[in-house]
């Protein structure tokens, strides 16, 4: 078991109680909601996990944008956000080794000429994207060519490649299986063009809880309950991160 020090539990949680964030549009992570309305899945799970850990009581907060859930940590209204690690929020806030990734793929539409995900970036492509999503993070700081087309939800971006008749739709495989549906003769290509690392965050200055939040990642990983998560919920498109080697 993980020892925590009394500067861990002043920073996470300074009263008693640890006050944590997820991302509601995290379909993956976060699947339901118990009938007092809090959210319920992988992701509130960890949460609840660390709070046993520190032998706090939780309180879990269910965020509509990322945004949000970054805020959280980064002005130190919760403890810890659970949420997508990508470089631009690094600059706000501190995160963990990942505890799973998630796949980022295309969806292409029927009599599309792209059959491998590199092809996708060439000039005069455009995607639909959900702006400011992990993987849309990803995509403004990696493609060279393609033009991405933004929309501000995941609904959204694929009604807005349907609309506008657009080349390639990005997002998480399991959401696009999803969307496929809806459009016919659409194709998801194999492979991936980033896997999305969900982590968790806090503030920057507690140095000391990113230490003990990156032994508690671990920890989970190692155990299988990161698994026997994803097992619990049955969500596919998704696995536990590796471990850490330690020297």
């Amino acid at each position: 078991m993980i020892d925590v020090s009394s500067e861990v539990r002043a920073q996470l949680a300074p009263h008693g109680v640890l006050s944590a964030s997820v991302y509601l549009g995290n379909f993956l992570l976060v699947t339901g909601r118990q009938p007092s309305g809090e959210p319920t899945g992988i992701a509130p799970d960890i949460c609840r996990a660390i709070a046993d850990r520190l032998g706090v009581e939780l309180n879990l907060k269910g965020c509509q944008t990322q945004e949000e859930v970054v805020e959280s940590a980064a002005s130190g209204q919760c403890g810890i956000a659970l949420v997508g690690s990508d470089p631009a929020r690094a600059q706000r806030v501190t995160f963990t080794p990942a505890y799973v990734e998630l796949e980022a793929t295309y969806l292409v539409p029927e009599n599309s000429s792209i059959v491998d995900v590199a092809q996708v970036d060439q000039a005069g492509i455009r995607i639909a994207s959900f702006f400011k999503s992990a993987y849309d993070l990803w995509l403004q700081r990696n493609l060279k060519y393609a033009t991405l087309v933004h929309a501000d939800s995941v609904l959204a971006s694929n009604e807005l490649f349907v609309r506008e008749k657009l080349d390639a739709l990005a997002g998480l495989k399991t959401g696009l299986v999803t969307a496929s549906q809806n459009i016919p003769g659409s194709r998801i290509l194999d492979g991936q063009f980033t896997g999305i690392q969900q982590a968790i965050a806090s503030k920057n200055s507690n140095s000391a809880s990113i230490e003990f939040l990156s032994a508690c990642v671990q920890e989970f990983i190692g155990s299988g309950l990161v698994t026997a998560l994803i097992q619990k919920y049955q969500v596919q498109g998704l696995s536990a991160a590796p471990l850490l080697r330690t020297s």
